[in-house]
């Protein structure tokens, strides 16, 4: 459990969608796990995702809990259920900006709960940049939870502080990224419309509040490890000035085999029968494909991957996410199935994905780049085949190929919603063959072991992760007994 601390009391509030809630599940019970009383702030539809897991926790001894809040649908124009950020047929790009506004609508709501309970101190998603001020009102220090790296996140300072992309000719001219450490190269074609365009609309300005509440918080909490990142944790706080606190891997932190099945949403297959499949498989044979639950792959990309897939002769675990309604929809090429029976498993739906990434047959993993899944592979010891689609995963592929050098690009070169740009079958079949049978697989499968290690020393007692969350449950204890 940890050694006991001052009763702190610390509020957790992540945004609706599933890559920002499970990590601040996580943090919530690291933190309780530490003699801290966490609260997570949710919505009715969201707290079924993860109650099982607080109530477990509950009774192991840890002082958690969740509050609800009802969540403004009808007030944003949203039909009822919509809670959850998960594009699909009902939650289109049209409706995106009115989910953003109706998570605004929440502040009120927050700040009764702020007045009503005085926590010391809020902890809240980045997509929240009003939170700053309204913990500001009952002087309560608010921590930004990013959900993503340090390289990520300075090299997103970089480009709001310097404009580099201004400077090029076209869209596909490469420039260096301005101050950040290790000439990290990148084109126009790899940001969001919403940064190259210089047009104000409902996106430019969120993120000109996000950055604006960063600085003016009382710091920012990162889901990484030193180890990994060293250059760019030291850059961050020193070169640009920022507190900062590094706390992860945080999907280390669940032991058992039901909080690593249980993470997010229930597992579309049975977590023994998936790990019986892989038992049968030799070490470091099997390719893990799944790209989060937000990207939305046409069904021709789907059809490519499969193919793809098959010409590289490798067994695959294959997460695929379907629209409700498109199960049926024929969308494998025919006789795939047949085809590779026995050497390929097809999981429609959630995927447990931590059990799966850590089974000693995984030796590569096909990624959409979002900094769960990358940091979960980096935990595992697996390398990566990088196909980035949206937000801040081309950064990460960089870090992942430039940086780390344990993966492997697919070759996609634009910044596209949630869709993904189309990537054929002979690109797919070259980078899985080349991060599982390479002439350089195994140097980066090497590399990639190592790291997964130093990422487990970081979160044990003394190891980095450890004594930096520490020093800033001590801060705020001082705080909290003024």
């Amino acid at each position: 459990m940890g050694s006991k601390t001052p009763q702190l009391h610390i509020f957790f509030f992540p945004f609706l969608a599933q890559g920002h809630m499970i990590p601040f599940v996580d943090m919530a019970k690291l933190f309780a796990s530490r003699g801290v009383k966490s609260t997570i702030i949710t919505t009715p539809l969201n707290a079924p995702l993860f109650s099982k897991k607080i109530e477990r926790s509950k009774n192991s001894g840890m002082d958690i809990d969740i509050k609800i809040i009802k969540f403004p649908y009808a007030q944003a124009g949203l039909s009822e259920g919509i809670e959850s950020m998960e594009p699909s047929k009902e939650m289109g790009l049209d409706k995106i900006s009115q989910f953003f506004w109706a998570t605004s609508l929440l502040q009120e709501p927050l700040e009764q709960l702020l007045q009503e309970f005085k926590p010391d101190c809020l902890v809240a998603d980045m997509f929240y940049p009003w939170a700053t001020d309204a913990a500001k009102k009952f002087e309560i220090p608010r921590l930004v939870f990013h959900g993503i790296s340090f390289f990520s996140l300075s090299a997103s300072a970089c480009m709001a502080l310097y404009k580099p992309y201004k400077k090029v000719e076209s869209d596909d001219e490469l420039f260096v990224v301005p101050i950040l450490p290790g000439e990290i190269k990148l084109t126009r074609k790899t940001l969001p419309d919403h940064v190259t365009q210089g047009v104000e609309n409902f996106f430019s300005k969120l993120f000109k509040a996000v950055g604006e509440s960063e600085v003016t918080s009382y710091g920012v909490v990162v889901n990484s490890f030193y180890e990994l990142e060293e250059t760019y944790a030291d850059f961050y706080r020193n070169a640009l000035g920022r507190k900062a606190w590094q706390i992860g891997p945080l999907s280390l932190y669940n032991r058992g085999i039901e909080d690593k099945a249980e993470r997010g949403r229930k597992a579309s297959i049975d977590e023994q029968e998936c790990l019986k499949w892989l038992d049968s498989k030799k070490p470091n044979s099997v390719v893990y494909v799944c790209f989060g639950s937000t990207v939305n792959f046409s069904f021709a990309q789907l059809k490519e991957l499969a193919m793809g897939l098959e010409a590289s002769g490798q067994e695959f675990i294959w997460v695929v996410k379907l629209d409700k309604g498109n199960e049926e929809v024929e969308w494998l090429p025919k006789g795939f199935e047949e085809r590779t029976k026995g050497k390929g498993l097809i999981i429609r739906g959630w995927a447990p994905q931590l059990l799966i990434l850590e089974h000693q047959s995984i030796g590569g993993f096909v990624t959409h780049c979002g900094w769960n899944s990358t940091l979960e592979s980096v935990s595992a010891g697996v390398p990566m085949v990088t196909w980035p689609i949206f937000a801040e995963q081309f950064y990460n592929e960089k870090l992942v190929i430039n940086v780390l050098k344990i993966g492997v690009a697919v070759g996609v070169k634009q910044w596209v919603w949630v869709v993904g740009d189309f990537v054929n079958r002979d690109a797919i079949e070259k980078a899985v063959k080349a991060i599982m049978v390479g002439e350089k697989a195994e140097e980066m499968r090497s590399r990639a072991k190592a790291f997964g290690e130093m990422a487990k020393r970081a979160v044990e007692k003394d190891g980095s992760s450890y004594l930096d969350l520490d020093a800033l449950i001590q801060e705020l204890s001082l705080r909290h007994s003024r």
